[in-house]
């Protein structure tokens, strides 16, 4: 009887142990597949987490993107208010544009009370030998110039310089002559009418007191002996200083 019964338990002892060797891979695969599973929900979460990272990084750049908008187009808005106000007021300035009616003569006065006015004749005060003489103020001439006799021409550190004695009938008279002395601005070339050759004269500057003005003037340095007035002051000495009124001599001078 244990003689039959011993074949039985072994046959069923190693048919139990080919059970366990089966079961027992089918239990790691499931542990490896869980792990793997988990792995992947890992890595899963850690890119969502990033890309959400992202999405809010971008929200923000966004905001402040629509904020600089914003600010733009009120500047422009402010831009364009201002340009419609200035073109409204030229176009007002534009119609309100009147031809204008000519002035009466006592707003004409009025408007030269405080305007410098000089006489056809003035006398003036040379400030280098401070004395003075006739001077006829002359809008027809350009420049000014002085009736320079006894001319000397020399010179002094390397510049051309001039000496001469300004005439008038009272120096004449008391026989006193004194020297005017100056540097030389430059030279001009005079071409009169009774001659084909031009005549180089020389350029100066010298302080001269008439009435309230003291001014430096330049003048062209000529015999103008067979002139009136010793001194004759031009356009470049009046303009955007006096006004002449040819009518009246010695408004601003003692005769």
């Amino acid at each position: 009887m244990i003689q039959r019964i011993l074949p039985l338990v072994a046959i069923l002892s190693l048919s139990g142990c080919a059970l366990t060797q089966q079961a027992t891979p089918v239990a790691s695969d499931n542990t490896e597949t869980v792990a793997a599973i988990k792995s992947m929900e890992t890595n899963l979460n850690t890119r969502l987490d990033g890309m959400e990272t992202k999405i809010e990084t971008q929200n923000d750049y966004i905001s402040t993107l629509e904020k600089e908008l914003s600010n733009v187009s009120e500047e422009l808005s402010m831009v364009r208010t201002e340009q419609t106000k200035i073109q409204a007021s030229i176009k007002q300035a534009t119609s309100k544009k009147t031809r204008l009616a000519p002035v009466p003569v006592s707003m004409q006065t009025q408007s030269l009370t405080d305007t410098l006015i000089l006489g056809a004749i003035e006398n003036v005060e040379i400030a280098d030998i401070k004395q003075q003489f006739s001077a006829r103020i002359d809008t027809g001439a350009t420049t000014s110039s002085l009736n320079a006799v006894d001319l000397q021409e020399f010179e002094r550190n390397g510049t051309q310089w001039v000496r001469f004695h300004l005439i008038n009938q009272d120096a004449q008279e008391d026989g006193k002559l004194e020297w005017i002395t100056a540097p030389v601005i430059r030279n001009v070339k005079i071409r009169q009418s009774t001659t084909e050759e031009a005549e180089r004269r020389p350029v100066v500057e010298l302080w001269i007191k008439l009435g309230a003005i003291h001014e430096k003037v330049q003048f062209t340095l000529a015999d103008r002996s067979h002139m009136t007035h010793s001194v004759l002051l031009g356009r470049e000495f009046i303009q955007d200083i006096a006004v002449i009124d040819v009518s009246k001599e010695f408004v601003q001078s003692k005769k």
